[in-house]
């Protein structure tokens, strides 16, 4: 199961590629990937004598999310309907689109990586896994449905179906947190054989679930967003929205049925919405004029009936649920492929612009028929077959009182009259004469489809026969799930073509003369009937609630968000004060105890940070107060040094700096001080909050540190980063091995802000290095003999980019400085990368090293001196920094060990010797690159752009290499 899952993701990524490259006939090639899978399936059925195959693959044992995947009967009639109706419809999209289309190889990707999603959902036995694999199926969706981006309908049904299954997944994953809480595990096999006992923590957990469920199977109220997705090409509709993902939330109710299905909720939710569900979706598929639009309320309609069928906890219900979950796959893909080939052919699906194209096409009409009379449940279907169990079973299930029993069934055959109605309709509307001798002008223009195009639909509605005739034997298949429903003392019904004389048969009869009268009064009534608008529309719901969402959001940051920086601060700390305090003193506390300072050194320190923070608040010149605030910062990093702590005082120290020149880099551009009519003058109010969180944090503190009661966790630390970090250095193996999902998560958000930081400076191009000397001699018109050397070879200078300065912004005592100390940095960076898992130091200390290299270049040299000193895009060191990191964790889970666990190699070099390393070290490297890219975008947006805008640089016309020595600026021969 993992190498199928790990092919088809391999797959997608290859997919565009296969594309571009041999066009749209390399959906063919593409087509390969599902096949294989679906071939290994067939190969790997679980035989129901012994356990279903189970994988296991460690991620991340400590918060159960361990890729547990296992094949029994249910995931494998799911995953054959996946892989094989996904190899079908990926055949059909090498006739459907054309070279010339945009976004046609991602869209293949998409496909496939859209099969992986579902194959991975379907077989993961852990509910979290499950989940991501859910949203995984969520964002593809979202992705597939908006293939058409420059149209406005495409976009918004594209968003729609986002928002409501997204929503429905949160709250899902609320219930999955709920149920392997109390259960103590997140495995669905657990939770089946050892169902929590009910209650109401229960019920809401199932409610919660169901939700999730409901909206992916757009089930009522949920059921809006599927006809909109007919928005997104045929390919699309044949394949999401017909075989794979709304079945999803029908997979997850027949999984989970046979633990909740007798729970009052989960009756109401599964079989009332679903009943109500299929009557609603096959009324709405009477009025539409649209055929893709018929076919998609149609599908709304058949979810309900599964949904009611595989979620009515009855095994010889489930049977009748299997049957119509692969007949509906099977009909309803030919169908929407049927659709597509009258679009592609006529250029339109309107109902009243196609007259006799069942003349122009009788095989594609022959083909539609087929799978319209399975879709209607005509004999020698597999609808049929599933059709006439149902309502056999339903009548007799024990799983319900007799009246609901009869009830649900009653409200099924209704639904199925509505069900063939619909389907004459469609035959009718896409081949039909209509009363006309002549065909409409966009048949008659109409161009006849390739054979090629009409084989996947055609396999599709052929293999709803043969299934038919065959059901006996594919029953076999399906009773593996069925047997682990009761019962309730009936025997286990065999799925047949005939059963005999019976109430089956009497509701045949009723459907087929019923929807036909049906369809017959509609057809002459339609305008009558359908004439005004429904009172209740969900999509003009779905547009209030967003509308009224969007009012209310605005009407809170009207009120809340005024603009004004210290109101916004006041309300914030104002909270973190009040409400950790109150807390506090509402519970139990223990009695504070504390023990002073440890010596007059700490002590000293002390009074100097806060004599630091008084004067800051003090001083009118803003790079005094920056500095001030900077005493603070170094003081703390002293306290790190004395408490013996030295690799959180050296990261202290040098972010403490960095931070320095980040805001000297911003406060050059503003004034020295604030204007007069700025000046705010002393507040109470400001400064007593400011004291009050002060005095509030070290109360919280204190109150924590008396209330411990076990030995503190951080004495074992260092034996324990010893022993499974192999590092000496505490810090650093909590930061790349126990904490590193954290520092993943952490550097990442460091990127985000660094590129939001660049692009607001930017603000149209900021990709591409910092300019070089070369750069600067073209701009100012600067002539060598040698392109290569702007700098005459008789002069000597310090730095090259300082050449290019104002001269009252040079130095020649910080020139040379640099020119003698940036390799010594450079070098000191290396060595606290290298040596941080076990001395002080580490990837962040040593990324920050370096970091302050580049600004001591940048500040004595200028903005060419930093292209110079480095002349790498920033992002390019980003990029690669996350991708070592990333690969680090993927890497160890291919080895089969847990995400980013490390592991030890000894190596023996000539001279050095024995060297052993640990592959956090790799890990190290993504964050030192990282740190690299963060500071030299920094420099580049705060400092050389700023430069660049403000005028700043080389302020003559241009010169000669003879002029050169009177250049302002040039340094001394």
């Amino acid at each position: 199961m993992l190498t199928v899952l790990i092919a088809l993701a391999l797959s997608a990524l290859v997919a565009p590629g296969i594309i571009r490259w041999i066009g749209t006939k390399g959906f063919y090639v593409v087509a390969l990937a599902p096949f294989g899978g679906l071939l290994w399936v067939l190969t790997h059925w679980p035989d129901s004598n012994r356990a279903p195959e189970v994988q296991t693959l460690q991620w991340v044992p400590s918060l159960h999310m361990n890729i547990v995947m296992r094949m029994d009967s249910l995931a494998a009639i799911l995953s054959v309907l996946i892989l094989g109706v996904g190899t079908l419809v990926l055949c059909y999209c090498a006739h459907y689109f054309d070279d010339a289309r945009p976004r046609v190889a991602v869209f293949g990707g998409e496909m496939v990586a859209f099969a992986a999603a579902m194959f991975g959902l379907v077989t993961s036995d852990n509910m979290l896994v499950l989940y991501i694999f859910w949203e995984l199926t969520t964002v593809l969706s979202f992705m597939l449905v908006g293939y058409y981006r420059i149209r406005a309908t495409s976009r918004r049904s594209a968003t729609q179906a986002l928002l409501v299954t997204t929503l429905g997944g949160l709250a899902m994953l609320v219930g999955i947190i709920m149920l392997g809480e109390r259960t103590g595990s997140y495995l669905l096999s657990d939770l089946l054989a050892h169902p929590p006992a009910a209650g109401v923590y229960v019920e809401v957990a199932v409610v919660l679930l169901l939700v999730g469920a409901l909206s992916k199977s757009a089930i009522v109220p949920f059921h809006f967003w599927l006809p909109g997705a007919m928005a997104a090409p045929t390919p699309v509709s044949a394949y999401l929205h017909a075989a794979a993902m709304v079945k999803a939330g029908i997979y997850l109710i027949g999984r989970l049925a046979p633990a909740f299905a007798p729970l009052p909720s989960w009756q109401i939710m599964v079989i009332g919405l679903g009943s109500f569900t299929m009557l609603l979706g096959g009324w709405r598929s009477m009025r539409e004029l649209d055929l893709k639009l018929v076919l998609a309320f149609g599908t709304v309609s058949q979810l309900g009936f599964m949904a009611v069928l595989m979620g009515m906890g009855d095994a010889n219900v489930a049977m009748a649920g299997l049957a119509m979950l692969v007949a509906h796959a099977l009909f309803k893909a030919s169908l929407f492929m049927v659709v597509g080939i009258i679009d592609h052919a006529t250029g339109t699906r309107d109902i009243r612009k196609l007259a006799r194209l069942g003349h122009r096409l009788p095989v594609l009409a022959a083909i539609a028929a087929v799978a319209g009379a399975s879709m209607a449940g005509l004999p020698f279907t597999l609808g049929f077959v599933g059709k006439e169990t149902a309502f056999g079973t339903v009548w007799e299930t024990g799983s319900l009182q007799p009246w609901q029993a009869e009830t649900v069934d009653i409200v099924l055959l209704v639904g199925s009259v509505i069900t063939f109605a619909y389907t004459c309709r469609f035959l009718w509307g896409a081949f039909g004469r209509k009363v006309r001798r002549l065909p409409t002008r966009a048949v008659a223009k109409m161009h006849p489809p390739s054979p090629m195009f009409l084989l996947s639909p055609l396999l599709l509605a052929a293999l709803g026969v043969i299934a038919g005739f065959w059901s006996g034997w594919l029953g076999h298949w399906f009773e593996p799930y069925a047997e682990s429903l009761p019962a309730y003392g009936h025997e286990l019904e065999h799925l047949a073509m005939w059963h005999g004389f019976g109430l089956p048969v009497v509701f045949s009869v009723i459907v087929v003369l019923g929807g036909a009268v049906l369809f017959l009064v509609l057809r002459r009534l339609r305008d009558v009937v359908f004439g005004s608008r429904p009172l209740i529309n969900a999509d003009r719901i779905y547009d209030a609630t967003l509308r009224g969402a969007d009012t209310l959001s605005l009407l809170l940051t009207r009120n809340t968000q005024r603009g004004s920086l210290p109101v916004t601060q006041g309300v914030i700390l104002s909270t973190m004060i009040i409400l950790p305090t109150v807390m506090l003193f509402l519970g139990n506390r223990n009695t504070l105890e504390p023990n002073g300072f440890d010596s007059m050194t700490q002590a000293v320190i002390a009074v100097i940070m806060a004599a630091a923070a008084l004067a800051t608040v003090i001083l009118r010149n803003r790079l005094a107060a920056t500095l001030v605030v900077g005493v603070t910062g170094y003081g703390c990093g002293m306290l790190f040094a004395l408490y013996g702590a030295p690799d959180l005082a050296l990261t202290q120290f040098l972010v403490e700096t960095l931070t320095l020149v980040i805001f000297v880099l911003v406060l050059r551009k503003l004034p020295a001080e604030p204007e007069p009519r700025h000046a705010t003058g002393f507040k109470p109010l400001r400064a007593a909050i400011g004291l009050a969180l002060g005095v509030s944090i070290v109360a919280i503190g204190m109150f924590a540190a008396a209330a411990r009661s076990a030995q503190p966790v951080s004495i074992s630390i260092p034996e324990v980063a010893y022993k499974f970090g192999h590092g000496a250095n505490a810090v650093n193996v909590l930061l790349v091995d126990t904490r590193a999902w954290d520092t993943l998560g952490e550097v990442s958000v460091l990127i985000v802000a660094a590129t939001g930081v660049a692009s607001m400076v930017f603000r149209n191009r900021r990709f591409g290095a910092a300019p070089r000397v070369a750069d600067a001699a073209r701009h100012f018109g600067i002539t060598t003999d040698d392109d290569d050397d702007p700098i005459p070879p008789d002069r000597t200078t310090w730095l090259l980019g300082s050449e290019f300065r104002d001269p009252r912004h040079r130095s020649m005592v910080l020139e040379a400085t640099t020119r003698l100390i940036f390799p010594t940095m450079v070098v000191l960076s290396v060595y606290f990368f290298y040596a941080g898992h076990n001395s002080p130091g580490g990837g962040f200390a040593g990324g920050l090293t370096m970091g302050l290299a580049l600004v001591l270049r940048y500040l004595a040299g200028g903005r060419y001196e930093l292209g110079e000193a480095l002349p790498v895009e920033p992002g390019t060191f980003l990029g690669a920094g996350l991708l070592i990191s990333a690969s680090t964790a993927v890497t160890s889970m291919f080895l089969g060990a847990p995400a980013l666990s490390s592991a030890v190699f000894q190596i023996t070099v000539p001279v050095l010797g024995d060297i052993k390393f640990v592959t956090a070290l790799f890990f190290d490297l993504g964050i030192y690159l990282i740190v690299i890219g963060l500071v030299l975008d920094v420099l580049r947006s705060l400092g050389a752009r700023l430069d660049v805008e403000s005028g700043a640089g080389f302020p003559s016309g241009p010169l000669r290499r003879q002029d050169a020595g009177e250049r302002p600026g040039g340094a001394g021969r």
